[in-house]
């Protein structure tokens, strides 16, 4: 299954205006958009699940842009969340991210893991 980019996005799933300052809170912010609409069940383990990839290997920052993400059960399908902070958020070895793609993919959809994550690293290109 082909996926594109444009079928992940929608706007209410896209906070413009982070309030949060460290990595964790930013990420908390965007996953509880992302519940609020229904697309996540479980945000908080949702998180852990992210933080726990982010802890393993952090996300490169390359252009204030980060793509944290997590191959998890807790979706039934991709899901994508966008945040955006002014002053940027500390990501990764001392960067800052001021646009955060937080993605969560089904374990089972790995070929589609790869297009979207792929995908997104390019756009900075």
């Amino acid at each position: 299954m082909a996926i594109a980019l444009a079928d992940l996005l929608e706007e209410k799933n896209v906070a413009l205006q982070l309030r949060a300052r460290k990595q964790a809170n930013a990420l908390r912010e965007i996953i509880q958009l992302l519940a609020a609409n229904g697309k996540i069940d479980h945000p908080e383990t949702f998180l852990d699940a992210v933080l726990a990839r982010e802890q393993a290997n952090p996300s490169a920052v390359e252009h204030s842009v980060a793509f944290p993400h997590a191959r998890t059960d807790l979706v039934d399908r991709i899901v994508l969340g966008i945040g955006r902070s002014r002053a940027g958020v500390p990501f990764g070895k001392g960067q800052r991210a001021r646009l955060i793609f937080v993605i969560g993919v089904p374990q089972r959809l790995i070929n589609d893991y790869l297009v979207c994550v792929g995908t997104l690293a390019r756009l900075g290109d």
